[in-house]
C-alpha cells in the first residue's frame, strides 16, 4: 500500500468511527419515519431530473472483462461480472487480473456520446461490484484501478465528461464484497466503515452524482436498519442524492425507487417510483461469447412499455477490456437515438397511461396530451381508444403536427382514423389532445374476459404423479389439482385461441404463507416468458439448481435450454425463516425446517399450443383468457 494510502486509511476510519452508527433493531421504525419527514414538495424536487429522463445507460465494467466468461480455457456460465462466484474462483487467483487490466481505448467522451446519441440522459457505472476491485482512484486500497497498469481514474473522466456534456453521473457500489477479509461474520462492521469511507470518496471527489445504485443487499449481515444509517449518511454528504431501494432489503423504504431487474412489471409500480434494469444480451459484464442479442424493436417498445406503464429504464452494456462498447450494443443505441430523436418527447416527462391495457400498442401522457404509441397498425384504419372520457381538441401523428387526423365518437369509445400505412412500423406515435386531466370511463372497455375452463374436467392438464397422472378440476374458478404431493407439476397441452388473446395466469400456493405469480402471455404474437415456483420440501428440479444447505446464502442463475435466457434465483435464509426470489420477485417464504432444502422452478415459453408451471399442492387460481379487441369489433 502507498505511503498516502497508509496514511488515509487510520484517518478515513477514525472519522467514519465517529459518523457511522449501526441502529438497533429497535430504532428501525423510528429511523424510517426519520427519513419519510422530507416533505412532497422537497422529494418531488430532488427526483425532478430522474422522472424527466426516462433513459439511462448501465455500464458493468471490471476485472470481469478480461476473462469475458472463461476461465482457464473453460467457459464459465451466468452473467460475466459474476466470473468469480460461479467459476468458484479464490481471490488469489483473480486478483492478479488487476495486473492485466490496461484499456488502452478507453475514451471517456465516446463513451459520454454514445449515451447521449442515444437519448440517454444518465450514466449508472460500475464503480466497484462483487468482485471487490474498484474503477476509481481510492485512498483506502490498493484494489483499484491505480495499481493497474492503466493508472487513470476512468471515473474521474467520465464524470468530468459527463458534467461538460449535461449527463447526470451516477455510481453502482456493492455492499457485497466477495475478496474483502472483513465482508462477512463478525468483522463486518469494520468492513461497513470500510465501505463508507469509500462512499465518502465517490461523494467528494466527482462533483454532483446524480444516483447512488446498490446492490449485493441480501447477504445476512447487511439488515435494513443499516440501509436507513447509511441512506441518512451519504444524503448528509450530498442531500439531493438519489438512492435505489437496495440501499436496504430492495422494500420501498428506505431508498427512493424501486430497481426490477430484466423484467418489466405488467403494471408498474403504481405510487413508487421504479426503473427497470435490463441487459441487451444476457450478461452485464463483458462475454465474448453471448451474442443474443435483443432486435432494436424490441428494445424501444421496451423503453415504450415501460414509460407507459410509469417507470424508467436503464439499459446496459458491457465494455471489453479493452475499453470499447461492443459494436452491436452501439449500432442498437444509435438507432434508438434515431426514434428517440423524432419521437423523444413523447418518452421524456411523462407519467403512467390512464389505460389499463391497449390492443394496439401503448400510452404516455402528460397533462392534456395522450402519446399513444401504436405497434400494431389496424388493417381497416381504424384506431379505436376505448373509454376515454375527455373532450377530444385535436389528433396529429407525432411527425406531421400541422395536419389533423379525423376523430369520431361512439359511446365510450373514441375512433381515429389513420394513414394506410403506419410511418414507423417499430412504433408511430399519435398525439391525441385532451380537455382537462386524462379520464377514462370504462377502463375494461377493449376486453372481454372468455373464461374456457369454468365448470370443467380439464383433460388437457396433467398432474404427474410418482406412479401415475391425477385429473384436475375446476372448481369455482380455480383449478384443482388431485394430489397429495407436496410438489407437483401441471401441464396444459390443448389449443388456445390465437385471435389476439393473451392467456392471464395468477398462482397461489395453499397451505403456510402465501406467493403470488402473474403472468402475461401474449398468444400467437412474440413470445414472452412464464415464470411460477413453489416450495419443494428437499425438491430440486433444474440441473443448474443443486441442493444447498440452509444456512447457506445463494445468489445464482439458472438456464433454460427452452428460452435460452437468465434469471437470477435468489434464495434468502434468514432465522427463522427461507425466502426464495426470482429478479425482483419473491416467490417463496416458508418457515425454515431445520434441514436441506429446495425450489423447483420450471421456465416455459408462452407458446401457441400450451405452458406448463409448476405449482405446489393446492390450487391454481384465475386462468383466464383476454380478448384483446374492442367490445363490438369481431
Amino acid at each position: 500500500m502507498s505511503a498516502l494510502k497508509q496514511l488515509a486509511r487510520p484517518l478515513g476510519v477514525l472519522l467514519l468511527v465517529c459518523v457511522g452508527v449501526v441502529l438497533p433493531a429497535t430504532s428501525v421504525r423510528e429511523a424510517a419515519a426519520a427519513l419519510s419527514d422530507e416533505i412532497k414538495e422537497q422529494k418531488d424536487r430532488r427526483m425532478a431530473w430522474w422522472r424527466e429522463a426516462k433513459f439511462g445507460l448501465f455500464i458493468h465494467w471490471g476485472l470481469y472483462a478480461i476473462p469475458a466468461g472463461e476461465w482457464k480455457g473453460k467457459k464459465v456460465r451466468g452473467i460475466g461480472e459474476w466470473i468469480m462466484h460461479h467459476g468458484r474462483i479464490p481471490k488469489e487467483e483473480y486478483a492478479p487480473l488487476q495486473k492485466q487490466f490496461n484499456p488502452v481505448k478507453f475514451n471517456a467522451k465516446q463513451w459520454v456520446d454514445i449515451a447521449k446519441g442515444a437519448g440517454m440522459k444518465y450514466i449508472v457505472i460500475t464503480s466497484k461490484h462483487h468482485d471487490g476491485f474498484c474503477l476509481f482512484d481510492s485512498k483506502l486500497t490498493d484494489y483499484d484501478i491505480m495499481g493497474t497498469p492503466f493508472k487513470r481514474d476512468v471515473l474521474k473522466e467520465l464524470a468530468d465528461e459527463c458534467h461538460k456534456q449535461g449527463i447526470e453521473i451516477c455510481w453502482y457500489h456493492s455492499i457485497m464484497d466477495w475478496g474483502h477479509p472483513d465482508a462477512k461474520g463478525k468483522t463486518f462492521p469494520k468492513y461497513v466503515r470500510h465501505m463508507r469511507g469509500q462512499l465518502k470518496e465517490l461523494l467528494t471527489n466527482y462533483g454532483r452524482i446524480g444516483v447512488l445504485w446498490f446492490d449485493g443487499e441480501w447477504i445476512r449481515e447487511w439488515t435494513e436498519p443499516q440501509g436507513i444509517e447509511l441512506e441518512k449518511y451519504i444524503r448528509g454528504i450530498q442531500p439531493d442524492l438519489i438512492v435505489n431501494n437496495r440501499v436496504g432489503k430492495r422494500k420501498h423504504s428506505p431508498g427512493d425507487f424501486g430497481t426490477p431487474e430484466q423484467k418489466i412489471p405488467a403494471t408498474g409500480m403504481p405510487g413508487w417510483d421504479w426503473e427497470t434494469c435490463m441487459t441487451m444480451n444476457n450478461t452485464g459484464g463483458f462475454k465474448k461469447d453471448d451474442h443474443d442479442w435483443k432486435s432494436t424493436k424490441d428494445l424501444i417498445r421496451k423503453l415504450v412499455d415501460i414509460a407507459s406503464k410509469g417507470g424508467n429504464f436503464l439499459l446496459n452494456v458491457g465494455p471489453t477490456a479493452e475499453g470499447l462498447i461492443p459494436q452491436p450494443s452501439v449500432e442498437r443505441l444509435a438507432a434508438m437515438g434515431r426514434w428517440m430523436d423524432a419521437n423523444g418527447q413523447s418518452i421524456y416527462g411523462t407519467t403512467a397511461s390512464p389505460f389499463k391495457r391497449l390492443p394496439w400498442g401503448r400510452c404516455t401522457k402528460k397533462p392534456g396530451v395522450l402519446y399513444l404509441h401504436v405497434f400494431d397498425w389496424p388493417a381497416d384504419g381504424k384506431l379505436v381508444i376505448p373509454g376515454l372520457g375527455n373532450k377530444v381538441k385535436k389528433v396529429y401523428l407525432f411527425v406531421e403536427p400541422k395536419k389533423s387526423l379525423e376523430v369520431a365518437r361512439a359511446d365510450e369509445n373514441v375512433t381515429i382514423k389513420l394513414p394506410a400505412a403506419a410511418p414507423d412500423p417499430i412504433d408511430t406515435v399519435v398525439v391525441l389532445q385532451i380537455e382537462g386531466a386524462a379520464h377514462v370511463v370504462k377502463p375494461d372497455a377493449a376486453y372481454q374476459w372468455k373464461d374456457l375452463f369454468d365448470g370443467k374436467t380439464l383433460t388437457g392438464w396433467k398432474v404427474p404423479k410418482f406412479g401415475g397422472e391425477g385429473e384436475v378440476h375446476v372448481k369455482d374458478g380455480s383449478i384443482v389439482m388431485e394430489t397429495g404431493m407436496s410438489m407437483t407439476g401441471i401441464t396444459y397441452t390443448g389449443e388456445i385461441p390465437r385471435n389476439n388473446y393473451e392467456l392471464v395466469l395468477e398462482g397461489r400456493r395453499l397451505g403456510g404463507s402465501d406467493f403470488f405469480c402473474t403472468t402475461t402471455c401474449p398468444v400467437g404474437k412474440d413470445p414472452c416468458t412464464l415464470v411460477v415456483g413453489g416450495w419443494g420440501g428437499t425438491v430440486v428440479g433444474l440441473s443448474n439448481v443443486d441442493y444447498y444447505d440452509a444456512s447457506d446464502n445463494l445468489t445464482t442463475t439458472f438456464h433454460d435450454f427452452k428460452d435460452k435466457k437468465w434469471y437470477r434465483i435468489r434464495i434468502r435464509v434468514t432465522d427463522p425463516s427461507i425466502e426464495a426470489w426470482i429478479d425482483d420477485e419473491q416467490l417463496v417464504k416458508q418457515e425454515r425446517k431445520g434441514h436441506k432444502f429446495g425450489i423447483r422452478f420450471e421456465v416455459e415459453l408462452c407458446k401457441p399450443l400450451g405452458i406448463s408451471t409448476w405449482e405446489t399442492a393446492g390450487a391454481v387460481r384465475n386462468i383466464r383468457l383476454r380478448r384483446l379487441k374492442p367490445s363490438g369489433d369481431r
